[in-house]
């Protein structure tokens, strides 16, 4: 029985978990699925939900607004997503390698504008949630949250990938913004220099502080020697005119009763 529960936990079979969510972090129905959304605490994947503008979505909105037609500028378009990417992967890789970032191109609106980031390792995850949870990235408050998913190849729309979705921009898997790959190994040999210059001077800071912390315990060990060579020497002088008295003090005449007569 637990070895059949765990080889449908996830799939079309599983009728108590949700699959959708399981495989790519969001479902559609949301909170009204009929099924349990399990979300972990502790996973190498954060989402960043909501914080890319999609310019399809901008377009239908000022198209409702103007009442005029929903077009969109692909040169505009383009430029701005590659600022976007280079902005959320920089900022990102200050807490981590990065096994992986994926914008999301949906339209639905369980997904729409989502990032989804993979860290090397669980703990920088979890620093980059921390840091990045309830920060404004363009006027907009970042939603950020741990994601079961791990596995993009599950995740992703194989048609989309082939360019070939029917559903277009309202499926319900992960169609993936694609980049140049030339830019995300530009950003990764950057984010790798800017890892190694932050490392370099935490180093350095380190190594002035230590610097500074044996200099004030030198200067105050310099300070307790001087105080004890002090207290030695005044005991000494002490000691001295001590003496000094009790040879005065011997030395000097006594008068007797026979000498006064």
């Amino acid at each position: 029985m637990a070895k059949h529960l765990a080889r449908i936990h996830g799939t079309e079979e599983d009728k108590v978990n949700c699959p959708f969510y399981f495989k790519i972090g969001a479902c559609r129905h949301a909170d009204r699925c009929s099924r349990l959304h399990h979300k972990p605490a502790f996973s190498p994947t954060i989402l960043i939900k909501h914080v890319y503008r999609h310019p399809v979505r901008l377009a239908e909105l000022k198209q409702a607004a103007t009442a005029g037609e929903a077009i969109v500028d692909r040169e505009k378009a383009l430029e701005e997503f590659l600022c976007f990417y280079e902005d959320m992967f920089l900022e990102l890789s200050k807490h981590g390698p990065i096994e992986s970032l994926h914008v999301c191109d949906n339209l639905g609106d369980h997904m729409i504008g989502h990032v989804y980031c993979k860290f090397m390792e669980e703990e920088d995850a979890s620093d980059a949630l921390q840091a990045m949870n309830g920060r404004f990235y363009d006027g907009r408050k970042m939603e950020v949250e741990f994601s079961p998913v791990t596995d993009f190849r599950e995740a992703r729309c194989r048609d989309f990938d082939e360019g070939s979705c029917a559903r277009g921009g309202y499926c319900n898997f992960l169609h993936v913004k694609p980049l140049p790959l030339c830019l995300v190994r530009s950003l990764e040999d950057d984010a790798q220099h800017d890892r190694r210059r932050v490392e370099d001077e935490r180093r350095d800071k380190d190594r002035e502080e230590r610097k500074a912390r044996k200099k004030e315990k030198r200067k105050r060990r310099d300070e307790r020697d001087r105080d004890r060579d002090d207290r030695r020497r005044s005991r000494k002088s002490r000691r001295s005119r001590s003496r000094s008295r009790s040879r005065s003090r011997s030395r000097s005449p006594s008068y007797s009763g026979s000498d006064r007569e």
